[in-house]
């Protein structure tokens, strides 16, 4: 029996202990719970839920039928346990690299699959993880996204050794996925090229092929390797148009013709911004349609450039609700930089 000041200076112990203990994480009930996120904390960490809108499908993303083919078809492998690929979406900014991934979550979640967010800095945390998801009934998809490391960055070796190292080999039910701007991940200096073709650096690797092997060798480890690329005009306007249609739908409301004048708003919008990717047009169309479209830029000012006679009066629209997203739509043949 503990004296009243034994315990009481025990309690006080507690208190103080309390605040600096790992939070605890309940158990994810999979069959409610689709997309989950791990979280670090202290030592440990633990899978939290997401709130994931499954709004994004395979059939909304555009010009993108070869990498949508290529990625489908693994995930079919993937769901039906049969040997897969784990997979590499490389390439430039806004082309619907992530869009992907999301479709693949609203289109086959009723097939058992689940998405679990990694950040680059918890994947030390990988192995432990995977070792709790094995003997579950269901296919598991860790997702990395804007993943890459920097010189001297050494947390990919993690990622490698689950990918393709360990004796203890990766669950059946399990396959990663990753998208970057990167193709092999890791930054590739000029000095690679010069110390390959017999300058010498100072400071340099006597070995530099094994250097450079080395730092490729995650992205090898990825079976399927899909790469993006800034659209075509073309695809970049078509991108445009859809994403006008379905705006009108989402605010329930008649918007003013996508014609020409907005055409070219949109394409003077990508200069702007550097490149056509989907969620540049998006932003463009977002931009004509609070606007009321078909007018044309002065300085920073709209001025509608079509004669007063032929001007129809236009309301200003909401911008779309998140669910649309600003990489929901996405290129089949490439990718820009920066996800």
């Amino acid at each position: 029996m503990l004296s009243p000041e034994l315990n009481e200076r025990l309690l006080a112990l507690l208190d103080r202990i309390e605040p600096i203990l790992p939070p605890r994480f309940d158990p994810i009930d999979f069959d409610q719970i689709k997309a989950v996120r791990y979280q670090a904390a202290g030592a440990g960490g633990g899978l939290v839920p997401i709130d994931a809108a499954l709004d994004q499908r395979f059939s909304d993303l555009l010009a993108m039928e070869r990498q949508q083919q290529h990625f489908r078809a693994n995930a079919e492998l993937f769901l039906k346990g049969w040997p897969s690929n784990h997979v590499l979406l490389w390439g430039a900014r806004g082309t619907g690299k992530s869009s992907l991934v999301r479709a693949m979550l609203t289109d086959y979640h009723g097939r058992g699959l689940r998405l679990i967010e990694f950040a680059k800095a918890d994947l030390n945390r990988l192995p432990q993880v995977l070792s709790t998801l094995a003997d579950l009934p269901y296919h598991f998809v860790v997702f990395c996204d804007d993943l890459s490391f920097e010189s001297g960055d050494t947390g990919y070796q993690a990622l490698k050794t689950v990918l393709e190292g360990s004796m203890a080999g990766v669950p059946q039910n399990l396959m990663v996925v990753a998208t970057s701007n990167r193709k092999h991940l890791v930054p590739e200096p000029a000095a690679d090229n010069l110390a390959s073709a017999g300058n010498v650096v100072d400071g340099g690797e006597v070995h530099l092929a094994d250097s450079i092997n080395e730092r490729i060798a995650l992205a090898d480890r990825f079976g399927l390797s899909l790469s993006f690329y800034q659209y075509s005009q073309p695809d970049y306007l078509a991108i445009c148009r859809h994403a006008y249609a379905t705006l009108a739908q989402q605010v329930n409301e008649a918007l003013p013709e996508f014609d020409e004048q907005m055409a070219i708003e949109a394409s003077r919008f990508a200069i702007d911004r550097g490149g056509r990717g989907g969620r540049v047009a998006l932003a463009a169309v977002e931009r004509e349609s609070l606007r009321g479209g078909g007018g044309e830029r002065d300085g920073d000012h709209h001025r509608d450039a079509r004669p007063r006679g032929d001007r129809q009066r236009h309301t200003s629209f909401p911008s779309p609700p998140r669910e649309l997203g600003h990489d929901a739509l996405s290129d089949p043949h490439g990718e820009q930089t920066g996800e």
